[in-house]
């Protein structure tokens, strides 16, 4: 399986640092995306979109020797997995798509917010990107997102690479409209927050991909609950039940 990481993030941000899904005896790949973690930068600043991203994760694939593989992301990351799996559906078994953000019918959304962080990124750094991010969400989850936020940030070797990613990703679009969504072939699981504690990514949205998705089953977690997605020992356990349901076996 490989994992895929959301903007802002790296790789440790799918399941949180959980190796359950290794000590079970899966074979699992976790990269940064480019300009994220420590990976490089793109070779331009535009060129962070879905396009890019789905090359990337294809190339990863076949470094990896997986023909085929579950794939598991988070936002950016789900969005770029389901772009591998509308243009090379032969190379995904399975997928696991984790708070999706990407409504084609309100894309591109409020660009105006994505640039004023990339902005705060680029000028003041981690503070900058916290100070622009703001008190977004219930003073119940406040803390602990601006804490994880600061782990985030602090984690990538090219903070202006993530500031121009933070302008391009928005503008991308990882497929065209919400009909593209019912070509999707594999086993697939829609992993959804509440938006209390997640308003950056609406529960409609996931609702919105379940519905589409063929077959596809939505986990969300109890009201008042921490959101699964940020549990990587309980994610991992609904990764690991698609692995089984693509007819795939830990080693």
């Amino acid at each position: 399986m490989v994992l895929l990481h959301g903007l802002t993030a790296t790789h440790r941000y799918v399941v949180m640092g959980s190796k359950s899904l290794q000590r079970a005896g899966h074979d699992v790949v976790a990269y940064d995306a480019r300009g994220h973690g420590a990976s490089d930068p793109a070779p331009t600043p535009e060129a962070y979109g879905y396009e890019d991203l789905a090359q990337d994760l294809l190339w990863v694939l076949d470094q990896a020797g997986m023909e085929q593989a579950v794939l598991a992301g988070a936002s950016m990351g789900a969005h770029t997995a389901i772009r591998l799996a509308l243009d090379h559906p032969e190379r995904v078994a399975g997928l696991v798509v984790i708070t999706p953000a990407y409504d084609p019918e309100s894309w591109p959304g409020n660009l105006e917010r994505w640039d004023a962080l990339s902005a705060g990124l680029r000028k003041g750094g981690v503070d900058g990107f916290v100070e622009a991010y703001g008190d977004e969400g219930p003073e119940k989850w406040r803390s602990t997102l601006q804490t994880v936020l600061r782990q985030r940030l602090s984690a990538h070797e090219h903070q202006a690479a993530v500031a121009d990613a933070l302008r391009a990703v928005p503008r991308s679009r990882p497929f065209a409209s919400r009909d593209d969504l019912t070509r999707i072939a594999a086993p697939t699981v829609v992993v959804a927050d509440r938006d209390e504690p997640d308003p950056g990514h609406p529960l409609a949205v996931g609702e919105v991909y379940a519905s589409l998705i063929p077959g596809a089953r939505l986990v969300v977690e109890e009201e008042g609950q921490s959101p699964i997605a940020w549990q990587g020992g309980q994610l991992s356990k609904v990764i690991a039940s698609v692995v089984a349901e693509a007819g795939l076996s830990a080693a």
